[in-house]
Parts: structure tokens; sequence; C-alpha cells
């Protein structure tokens, strides 16, 4: 029997581990060179020769058959069973049983997203989408997740029909503005009506603008801790209090400036950013409207309260160390999703058992609505 017991369960987050050449080999010889190098900053102490030794154990049947006795539970990182490799995620994904898979990336972005040439940038983005694309063909069961940048909506508009047309599932928009934009600019509809008229959800993922704490923070009279894991780049206490303070100004612009007004079909997901801030957050935003509705135009011109919107539009998905149950109880069952993150270490050796442990009380039918059924609204597959 399979990790999910024969439930249906659709994850909503997984990860691709990119090796450092992964990139470079779908970009089109003119950017190829000026693409920036992997950064491993963020990996803790993972390097190169990591890397490599993983890339060699994938030849080894021997090592390769000792990954797949409990694949949730085993190795992470590049270490993991399908962290790079198409054809062993196809087999991890026989083993975890999970009805349909997103598979993002997991460095890539860093090497073309904030790049200052926008040739590389969007070079880079369709380079990405053929290769997320290319290590999900053959199996209906992983979607990849594309990824854009909104610095210039019509090249972003142009790249979401390109990765469509390869056969990316979602797209990853960094959650902050680009071009001194925000994303509910009428010259970024060109990218929501583009994905809302092919029924493609855009996705919110922590990484790029994951954080928006300010530097002198750190500037605390102490040495630096490590992270999670070690060292690395990645969240430390401060940014992860402060996470979810960037998807909600995102999710606020969006709302008030109409985006989910004029285009009622688009959705989206809000992935690896927590989820136990949504209920406040929906109260937060139906405050807010009330003060400032008789004196702001835009927010005159909207159809119902701002929380309505996001309950039609937008989903979520915890942290494993979140309470589920609470989130359900206190703001509905319509509004969360599962998520592993493999072959990440956050996603836990057993995020089904987590997630059960603050679902005690739930009845069955809001569970099934977070394992499964919300995944396929989102994916308009319901």
């Amino acid at each position: 029997m399979n990790y999910t017991q024969g439930q249906a369960i659709c994850d909503a987050d997984s990860h691709l581990m990119e090796t450092p050449d992964w990139l470079a080999g779908y970009a089109d010889r003119r950017i190829r060179d000026r693409l920036k190098p992997l950064n491993l900053a963020k990996a803790g102490s993972s390097t190169l020769a990591h890397i490599q030794r993983q890339v060699e154990r994938v030849k080894d049947p021997v090592q390769t058959a000792a990954l797949r006795d409990n694949v949730v539970a085993g190795p992470k990182g590049w270490a993991a069973y399908g962290a790079f490799d198409a054809g062993e995620r196809r087999q991890a994904l026989d083993d975890l049983g999970f009805t349909r898979q997103l598979v993002f990336s997991t460095f890539a972005a860093g090497q073309y997203l904030a790049h200052e040439d926008m040739d590389v940038r969007y070079g880079g983005a369709r380079a990405h989408n053929r290769g997320i694309a290319e290590f999900c063909q053959g199996d209906d069961r992983l979607i990849a997740v594309g990824q854009v940048s909104l610095a210039d909506p019509q090249r972003a508009a142009e790249e979401i029909r390109e990765g469509i047309r390869m056969g990316c599932g979602a797209f990853w928009v960094p959650h902050s503005p680009e071009g001194e934009r925000s994303p509910g600019h009428p010259e970024v509809d060109v990218v929501w009506r583009t994905l809302a008229e092919a029924q493609v959800p855009f996705m919110l993922h922590v990484g790029p603008a994951a954080s928006i704490l300010p530097k002198g923070y750190e500037n605390n009279g102490h040495p630096r801790p490590p992270d999670i894991h070690g060292g690395g780049e990645n969240l430390r206490f401060r940014e992860l209090v402060a996470l979810a303070m960037s998807p909600q100004l995102y999710l606020s612009a969006m709302v008030s400036d109409g985006v989910f007004e004029r285009f009622p079909t688009l959705r989206g997901g809000v992935i690896e950013l927590g989820a136990g801030w949504v209920p406040q957050f929906l109260r937060s935003l139906d405050i807010a409207y009330r003060i400032f509705v008789k004196t702001d135009p835009q927010l005159k011109a909207l159809s119902m309260p701002p929380s309505d919107y996001l309950r039609r539009q937008v989903k979520f998905t915890p942290f494993p160390s979140e309470d589920v149950g609470r989130m359900v109880a206190d703001a509905g069952p319509e509004l969360f999703l599962f998520s592993s993150d493999y072959p990440h270490p956050e996603g836990t050796d057993d995020p089904i058992g987590r997630f059960e442990r603050s679902m005690t009380q739930l009845p069955d039918a809001a569970k099934r609505q977070f394992y499964a059924q919300n995944f396929e609204a989102m994916m308009r597959t319901a």
C-alpha cells in the first residue's frame, strides 16, 4: 500500500531539485552564456560535490532500490528519490500515492528572474518552463508550474501562452510589484486575462520576494544564527513571522484594484507561505472595505466584499505545523489545500500524519475538501 493508504489526495506543492546545468540545458543559445550560475546559498550544507554524488547514485541500482523502501520518510533534497530524475519521480509518485502533484522548481529563478537584461529574464523563463514541462510530461498526475516575471506584461502573456503550449498547468509569479507597477494595474490585465481564459491558475510561492522584512532588524548586535538547515540563506525566526505580509499586500492590491472583479474565472494558489494568517486577513480586508468604500472609487466598483473574492478564487496551503482544524472552523473548509513539499525537508517525514493530528474534529466532508476537492477547484478539474 502506498503512503496515502488509498485515500484520494492531491499535492499542491512539490519540487524539482535542479542540477547546476539544468536550466542552461533548456536555454536558447543566444542567452545561455548570460544566465547566472546556480546559487546554492539557500541550500544549507549542500554543495556541488553533494549534487554530483546524487547524479551518480541514479546509475547505481542497489543504492537506488534502497531509497524506495520508504520514500516520504527517506532522504530529502537532491538525495531524495525522484528529486531530479523524471523517471524516478513517476515511481516516487506511485509510492506516495498522490492523485495529482504540482511541481515547482527550487533554485532556478535566481539565474534569471531579476536579471537586468529583459531578454535574459524572459529567455530564462522560457528555458525554465521548457524544462519543468519536460520533467512532468508523460504522467498526467504531474502538473508543471511555469514561472514568469510581470515586469513586461506583454512579454509575460506571451511566455504564459508558450508555456501552456509546452505543457505547463500553472504559473508562479513573484508576489511583489514588478516594474514599479501594482499587479492590479490595467497594463497587467493582459496577464490575468490570458490565465483566466486558459483556465490556468497563478501561484504565489515562497522564494523571490518572500520576505519584506527591513534589513535593519538583522542589526541586533548578535551574530546571525544559522537557519534550520544549518546555514544557508533560508528563513529564520523573524522572516517566518513576517512571511505572510508580502502575499497579503499582493492579494489586497488584486482585490482593491479590481482584478478578481474583472476576471471572475481567474484562480490562484498561495503556496508554502503558511495559512494560519488567512482567517484574520479576510476579516481585516472586510473591515478596511467598510471603512473606505464610501470614499474610494475602486472599492465602490466592487460587487461584493473583498473576502468573498478570495473565497471564490484563491486557495492556501498551511504548513504541517499549523492547526488546520482551527483554520477551517474559523474561516471555512473551501480555502485550504494539502501539500507535501516533497522532496524538501520542510515537508517533514509524515505530512499527512501531522495534518491529521490537527483535524480530528473535522467532518469527513471538510477533510475531502482539504485533501482533494479544493485542489480540483483551483485547477478547474472539478
